[in-house]
């Protein structure tokens, strides 16, 4: 079987530094074309979480529409909403570093304080249950003088850890695509430019 890729469009190199501008405007064509689908690709990976990790009384994809229905009901903004309802997003595919992926990938659609807060919200959110297999309960104390310690620590309190409850009443996803279609719809900042706390965990 051919791993060779025969689009109706392809450009003329082998390696990047043999391409054309021409070759390199089309690729920024295709790519640009690729992005515009990117929510639609957001709200496919939100439904893989109904089949993922298990143990818990509701799927991944429940516990995201609760901590999102939470942040929204706490008076959260869009950004944040649709942080809640991503941010474990990265369960299947980066399951030692999903708090990092989930930051990724929303980080040039929204203001510095929401990636923050994803990036960190697994060291924060062990605070609830680390002594209870042995581990240090107090790891997000390192970070106890940061500006955006109090919006994590809230993020992780009121709407992350109390997300596994199958009685709560979580809107569905459909509530939430038009929300997901507006951030990730959003011209990307610069990459860059783009400026972020270097995040040491120890």
């Amino acid at each position: 079987m051919s791993d060779k890729i025969t689009p109706t469009e392809t450009v003329s190199f082998h390696r990047m530094d043999e391409g054309t501008a021409e070759d390199y405007a089309l690729l920024r064509k295709q790519e640009q074309n690729f992005i515009t689908a990117l929510p639609s690709r957001i709200v496919s990976a939100l439904e893989n979480l109904e089949h993922s990790l298990s143990g818990y009384q509701v799927s991944r994809l429940e516990h995201s529409l609760q901590t999102a229905t939470r942040a929204e009901q706490g008076g959260a903004d869009k950004e944040l909403i649709v942080a809640a309802l991503i941010h474990d997003i990265g369960d299947d595919l980066a399951p030692e570093n999903h708090s990092q992926l989930a930051a990724a990938i929303i980080r040039p659609y929204v203001r510095a304080e929401v990636s923050w807060i994803l990036e960190m919200h697994g060291v924060f959110q062990t605070h609830y249950y680390a002594d209870k297999i042995g581990s240090n309960k107090n790891k997000r104390d390192h970070w106890r003088d940061h500006h955006w310690f109090d919006a994590c620590e809230k993020f992780c309190r009121d709407w992350d850890q109390v997300s596994f409850d199958p009685t709560f009443p979580a809107k569905r996803l459909d509530y939430f695509i038009p929300m997901i279609y507006e951030i990730f719809s959003r011209p990307a900042f610069n990459p860059d430019i783009i400026k972020s706390d270097i995040i040491q965990i120890t």
